[in-house]
């Protein structure tokens, strides 16, 4: 059987935490799972092109917004799964059997996307709280955030009309438009590197509180501009 999975990742600036991503993807390389890997930089300054194409990945060029990004990464796979990941999150070890479990159990619209459960690489007790609302989150609501990763096949993707063009919550919007989505029992190690930065209730906080907006209304162009104010 042909590799099934191709994995779209959105970079701005991303070397820092891109080579261990990448290198959690080999895994799915080795074990034929991943057709391709596709890194859609949204005009770094910094070496995260040039260590994409180190790793073997096709790197294309679009102007800065996940969603645009994402969008223009799945326009441009050729496999029948898509894999949407951030840059910063990396699958525990043993991702690919579980991905590959998820594409050979349904075919087509009918079998409902897919997350991985999200933990952050960090020790800390808020760390496991804020990992564990994430979870529920997602179990209770069908409503995983991007950096827990979105499994789904192509012809589901397209029925749902695809990533949105927004600058932000566009894993919240697809998650609307999918209704379902389980979660894989495997992991997602993640970055926390914003929760220590702001603290994690600060932080937290302030993503709930952009998702109400975001739920009641408010364009993700003016969640964008005073999310980009506090990074």
């Amino acid at each position: 059987m042909p590799a099934p999975v191709s994995i779209i990742i959105p970079t701005l600036n991303a070397a820092p935490v891109l080579p261990a991503t990448l290198s959690a993807l080999f895994e799915g390389m080795a074990e034929g799972v991943v057709h391709e890997v596709i890194i859609v930089d949204g005009g770094s300054d910094d070496a995260t092109a040039a260590m994409a194409e180190d790793a073997g990945a096709v790197v294309l060029n679009h102007a800065p917004g996940r969603g645009g990004q994402l969008a223009a990464g799945a326009a441009a796979a050729r496999a029948p799964w898509l894999l949407f990941l951030h840059a910063d999150s990396q699958p525990d070890p043993g991702w690919s059997a579980a991905v590959l479990a998820h594409v050979m159990a349904g075919h087509g619209t009918e079998q409902p996307a897919a997350a991985f459960r999200l933990a952050f690489d960090d020790t800390a007790l808020m760390a496991r709280v804020t990992a564990g609302w994430a979870n529920l989150r997602s179990r209770i609501f069908a409503l995983p955030y991007g950096d827990q990763g979105l499994l789904l096949s192509r012809a589901r993707y397209q029925a749902v009309g695809g990533f949105d063009p927004m600058p932000l919550m566009e894993d919240v919007a697809m998650a609307r438009k999918l209704r379902r989505i389980v979660l894989l029992p495997v992991r997602v190690t993640t970055s926390g590197a914003r929760y220590r930065k702001r603290g994690w209730i600060r932080q937290g906080a302030g993503n709930l509180w952009r998702l109400v907006r975001y739920l009641l209304g408010a364009a993700p162009d003016t969640l964008a501009r005073g999310y980009r104010r506090l990074r």
